[in-house]
C-alpha cells in the first residue's frame, strides 16, 4: 500500500520540489551555461529530440547542445565524439549538460529517477519484457546508470530498468540519487567518454 501510494503521488510530489529546488539552486549555473553558448552556437543554447516516454508516449527531451551539426560529403552528422565543442566537453565531463531535463521533469515528461529514455528507433528491438521500461516515466538518473551504464550490456542495462519497475519505493529512489551524487563527485560512469562510448543496441540475440 505504502509502495503504491509512492509510486501514483509521492513521486510526482517529490520530483516538482527536488526539480524546482535544484533549478533554484544552479539558476546562476544555469544562466551563465546558457549565455555561454548563446554565443558559441550562435544562438542554439538547446538540443531537443523526440523520445519515447510513459507507455511511449513521444515528448521532446532537452539538453544543453554541446555539439555541431557538422556532417560528411553525404549529409550524415559525424560521430558524436567528433562534434563536441570544447565548452561542451567540460560541460559533459562536469555532468551538467542533461540540467535542462529538469524542465522535462517540472512538465511531466520525466522524472529524477527511472530509466533512461533512449531512442523510438529501438522500441521494434526490444523484447516484450524490455518493452516494459516504459510503464514508468524515463528519468534523469537511475538504477542502470549508477550500476555501470556504459562498461554494461544493453541486456543488463535493461534488467536494471525492470528491476527499477517492479520495485519502485522511496527507500530505492533514495538510494538512486545518493549513489548518483557519488558518482558525479568521483566523475565516474556518467557521461559517455572515449573509453567507454554508448554502442548502438541492435536487439537482444
Amino acid at each position: 500500500m505504502v509502495k503504491m501510494f509512492y509510486r501514483e503521488y509521492g513521486k510526482r510530489f517529490l520530483d516538482l520540489l527536488g526539480a524546482a529546488l535544484i533549478l533554484a539552486v544552479t539558476l546562476p549555473l544555469f544562466l551563465l551555461i546558457s549565455i555561454l553558448l548563446f554565443i558559441q552556437n550562435r544562438g542554439n543554447v538547446f538540443f531537443y529530440q523526440r523520445r519515447p516516454g510513459y507507455q511511449e508516449k513521444p515528448f521532446y527531451i532537452i539538453k544543453f547542445k554541446t555539439m555541431t551539426d557538422k556532417r560528411d560529403a553525404e549529409g550524415n552528422l559525424l560521430p558524436d565524439m567528433d562534434r563536441i565543442t570544447m565548452m561542451g566537453g567540460w560541460i559533459r565531463k562536469l555532468s551538467l549538460d542533461e540540467l535542462p531535463q529538469l524542465i522535462n521533469v517540472l512538465k511531466g515528461d520525466m522524472s529524477l529517477i527511472g530509466p533512461r529514455p533512449l531512442l523510438f528507433k529501438y522500441i521494434p528491438l526490444y523484447s516484450e519484457e524490455q518493452r516494459r521500461r516504459h510503464e514508468v516515466k524515463p528519468g534523469i538518473t537511475g538504477w542502470a546508470q549508477v550500476n555501470g551504464r556504459n562498461a554494461i550490456s544493453w541486456e543488463e542495462k535493461f534488467a536494471l530498468d525492470l528491476f527499477y519497475v517492479e520495485n519502485i519505493s522511496f527507500a530505492l529512489d533514495l538510494k538512486i540519487v545518493w549513489l548518483t551524487i557519488i558518482k558525479i563527485i568521483k566523475r565516474e560512469g556518467i557521461n559517455q567518454s572515449d573509453a567507454r562510448p554508448m554502442q548502438p543496441f541492435e536487439g537482444t540475440n
